[in-house]
Protein backbone atom coordinates (compact mmCIF):
# COMPACT_ATOMS: atom_id res chain seq x y z
CA UNK A 1 0.00 0.00 0.00
CA UNK A 2 1.42 3.06 -1.09
CA UNK A 3 2.21 5.99 1.59
CA UNK A 4 -0.47 8.70 1.73
CA UNK A 5 1.46 12.18 1.97
CA UNK A 6 1.79 14.52 5.14
CA UNK A 7 0.37 18.10 5.63
CA UNK A 8 3.86 19.23 5.42
CA UNK A 9 4.94 17.26 2.55
CA UNK A 10 5.65 19.79 0.03
CA UNK A 11 7.41 22.38 2.97
CA UNK A 12 9.41 18.90 3.63
CA UNK A 13 10.49 18.50 -0.33
CA UNK A 14 11.34 22.06 -0.21
CA UNK A 15 13.72 21.45 2.57
CA UNK A 16 15.27 18.54 1.37
CA UNK A 17 15.72 20.12 -1.69
CA UNK A 18 18.10 23.14 -0.03
CA UNK A 19 19.62 20.96 1.82
CA UNK A 20 20.87 18.36 -0.87
CA UNK A 21 21.61 21.53 -2.87
CA UNK A 22 24.20 22.61 0.00
CA UNK A 23 25.75 19.08 0.06
CA UNK A 24 26.06 18.67 -3.65
CA UNK A 25 27.73 22.00 -3.64
CA UNK A 26 30.37 21.34 -1.52
CA UNK A 27 30.88 18.09 -1.58
CA UNK A 28 30.70 17.62 -5.59
CA UNK A 29 27.71 15.51 -7.23
CA UNK A 30 30.34 12.52 -7.12
CA UNK A 31 31.44 12.56 -3.87
CA UNK A 32 27.93 13.29 -2.05
CA UNK A 33 25.59 10.62 -1.56
CA UNK A 34 22.12 9.93 -0.66
CA UNK A 35 22.88 9.34 3.02
CA UNK A 36 24.87 11.77 3.90
CA UNK A 37 21.91 14.04 1.87
CA UNK A 38 19.79 12.12 4.56
CA UNK A 39 22.18 12.57 7.80
CA UNK A 40 22.50 16.19 7.18
CA UNK A 41 18.73 16.57 6.55
CA UNK A 42 17.60 14.64 9.76
CA UNK A 43 15.91 12.10 8.03
CA UNK A 44 16.04 8.73 7.57
CA UNK A 45 17.52 7.45 3.73
CA UNK A 46 14.24 5.63 3.29
CA UNK A 47 11.59 8.79 3.80
CA UNK A 48 14.46 11.07 1.09
CA UNK A 49 13.71 7.85 -1.19
CA UNK A 50 10.19 8.16 -0.57
CA UNK A 51 10.68 11.90 -1.95
CA UNK A 52 12.59 11.27 -4.40
CA UNK A 53 13.89 7.45 -5.59
CA UNK A 54 17.56 8.37 -6.97
CA UNK A 55 20.28 10.72 -6.69
CA UNK A 56 19.58 12.00 -10.37
CA UNK A 57 15.84 12.64 -9.85
CA UNK A 58 17.31 14.91 -6.68
CA UNK A 59 19.60 16.79 -8.60
CA UNK A 60 16.54 17.47 -11.63
CA UNK A 61 14.44 18.09 -8.77
CA UNK A 62 16.67 20.79 -7.25
CA UNK A 63 17.67 22.67 -10.77
CA UNK A 64 13.95 22.23 -12.16
CA UNK A 65 11.92 23.53 -8.50
CA UNK A 66 14.27 26.56 -8.99
CA UNK A 67 14.01 27.12 -12.27
CA UNK A 68 9.94 27.37 -11.90
CA UNK A 69 10.08 29.12 -8.65
CA UNK A 70 11.66 32.01 -10.76
CA UNK A 71 9.43 31.50 -13.69
CA UNK A 72 6.99 32.28 -11.26
CA UNK A 73 7.91 34.92 -9.57
CA UNK A 74 9.06 36.90 -12.62
CA UNK A 75 5.06 36.03 -14.34
CA UNK A 76 3.97 37.53 -10.64
CA UNK A 77 6.20 40.72 -11.16
CA UNK A 78 5.87 41.83 -14.00
CA UNK A 79 3.09 44.53 -15.09
CA UNK A 80 2.40 44.49 -18.55
CA UNK A 81 0.86 48.26 -17.76
CA UNK A 82 4.37 49.58 -17.13
CA UNK A 83 6.39 51.27 -19.81
CA UNK A 84 8.67 48.39 -21.24
CA UNK A 85 12.08 49.91 -19.15
CA UNK A 86 10.86 49.64 -15.76
CA UNK A 87 9.24 46.45 -16.61
CA UNK A 88 12.59 45.34 -17.56
CA UNK A 89 14.37 46.81 -14.23
CA UNK A 90 11.27 44.98 -12.37
CA UNK A 91 12.31 41.68 -13.78
CA UNK A 92 16.18 41.78 -13.17
CA UNK A 93 15.27 43.17 -9.07
CA UNK A 94 13.20 39.85 -8.99
CA UNK A 95 15.77 37.55 -10.87
CA UNK A 96 18.09 38.89 -7.89
CA UNK A 97 15.70 38.61 -5.25
CA UNK A 98 15.03 35.03 -6.15
CA UNK A 99 18.60 34.37 -6.34
CA UNK A 100 19.47 36.07 -2.60
CA UNK A 101 20.19 32.27 -0.63
CA UNK A 102 20.39 30.33 -3.99
CA UNK A 103 23.85 30.09 -4.25
CA UNK A 104 24.17 26.27 -3.83
CA UNK A 105 21.07 25.59 -6.37
CA UNK A 106 23.27 27.54 -8.89
CA UNK A 107 26.35 25.50 -8.40
CA UNK A 108 24.53 22.47 -8.39
CA UNK A 109 22.61 23.58 -11.77
CA UNK A 110 26.29 24.90 -13.16
CA UNK A 111 27.67 21.29 -12.78
CA UNK A 112 24.48 18.47 -12.95
CA UNK A 113 24.95 17.90 -16.54
CA UNK A 114 26.40 14.75 -16.89
CA UNK A 115 23.59 13.38 -14.21
CA UNK A 116 20.68 14.48 -16.26
CA UNK A 117 18.90 12.28 -18.42
CA UNK A 118 18.03 13.76 -22.03
CA UNK A 119 14.59 14.32 -21.28
CA UNK A 120 15.12 15.73 -17.99
CA UNK A 121 17.80 18.19 -19.87
CA UNK A 122 14.98 18.92 -21.94
CA UNK A 123 12.95 19.88 -19.57
CA UNK A 124 14.86 22.12 -17.98
CA UNK A 125 15.68 23.88 -21.17
CA UNK A 126 11.92 24.64 -21.71
CA UNK A 127 11.49 26.74 -18.29
CA UNK A 128 15.47 28.33 -18.78
CA UNK A 129 13.88 29.24 -22.55
CA UNK A 130 10.46 30.55 -21.80
CA UNK A 131 12.36 32.88 -19.15
CA UNK A 132 15.16 34.23 -21.89
CA UNK A 133 11.77 34.78 -24.10
CA UNK A 134 10.01 37.42 -21.40
CA UNK A 135 13.72 38.99 -21.50
CA UNK A 136 14.24 39.30 -24.66
CA UNK A 137 10.91 40.40 -25.66
CA UNK A 138 11.09 43.30 -23.43
CA UNK A 139 14.46 44.42 -24.85
CA UNK A 140 13.36 43.75 -28.42
CA UNK A 141 10.66 46.14 -27.54
CA UNK A 142 13.03 48.82 -26.27
CA UNK A 143 15.87 48.24 -28.87
CA UNK A 144 14.01 46.28 -32.36
CA UNK A 145 16.98 47.53 -34.06
CA UNK A 146 18.73 44.46 -32.46
CA UNK A 147 16.87 41.79 -34.30
CA UNK A 148 16.79 43.00 -37.78
CA UNK A 149 17.85 40.88 -41.14
CA UNK A 150 21.99 40.81 -40.79
CA UNK A 151 22.20 42.00 -37.26
CA UNK A 152 21.25 39.51 -34.90
CA UNK A 153 22.21 41.02 -31.80
CA UNK A 154 18.97 40.06 -29.42
CA UNK A 155 20.05 36.88 -28.12
CA UNK A 156 23.82 38.14 -27.21
CA UNK A 157 22.53 41.26 -25.87
CA UNK A 158 19.81 38.97 -23.69
CA UNK A 159 22.28 36.42 -22.36
CA UNK A 160 24.67 39.24 -21.73
CA UNK A 161 22.01 40.42 -19.24
CA UNK A 162 22.07 37.27 -18.01
CA UNK A 163 25.59 37.02 -17.34
CA UNK A 164 25.50 40.03 -14.88
CA UNK A 165 22.45 38.48 -13.25
CA UNK A 166 23.95 34.70 -12.99
CA UNK A 167 27.19 35.72 -12.01
CA UNK A 168 25.94 37.91 -9.26
CA UNK A 169 26.59 35.27 -6.24
CA UNK A 170 30.35 35.27 -6.84
CA UNK A 171 30.68 39.17 -5.87
CA UNK A 172 28.10 40.17 -4.12
CA UNK A 173 26.92 40.39 -0.60
CA UNK A 174 23.85 41.75 1.01
CA UNK A 175 24.84 44.32 3.56
CA UNK A 176 27.32 45.78 1.18
CA UNK A 177 27.74 49.37 -0.26
CA UNK A 178 24.93 48.08 -3.65
CA UNK A 179 21.63 46.60 -2.58
CA UNK A 180 19.95 43.87 -4.76
CA UNK A 181 17.57 47.00 -6.35
CA UNK A 182 20.98 48.75 -7.23
CA UNK A 183 22.21 46.30 -8.98
CA UNK A 184 19.22 45.92 -10.73
CA UNK A 185 19.32 49.67 -12.36
CA UNK A 186 22.80 48.98 -13.15
CA UNK A 187 22.38 45.77 -14.81
CA UNK A 188 19.62 47.39 -16.80
CA UNK A 189 21.07 50.40 -17.85
CA UNK A 190 24.28 48.63 -18.53
CA UNK A 191 21.90 46.63 -21.27
CA UNK A 192 19.90 49.64 -22.35
CA UNK A 193 22.51 52.03 -22.47
CA UNK A 194 25.29 49.68 -24.03
CA UNK A 195 23.80 48.74 -26.87
CA UNK A 196 22.70 51.81 -28.42
CA UNK A 197 26.71 52.07 -29.48
CA UNK A 198 26.79 48.38 -30.65
CA UNK A 199 26.99 48.56 -34.54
Amino acid sequence: MARTRADDFEEKQHQLLLTAAHVFATQGMDKASMSQIASEAGVSKSLLYHYYPSKDALIFAIIHTHLVELDDALDQQDDPALPAKQRLENLVRAVLEEYRGADDQHKVQLNAGPALTDEQRARIHDVERRIVRRFSALIREIHPDLDQPGRPLLMPVTMSLFGMMNWVYMWFRDGGPVSREDYARVATTLILEGVKAVR
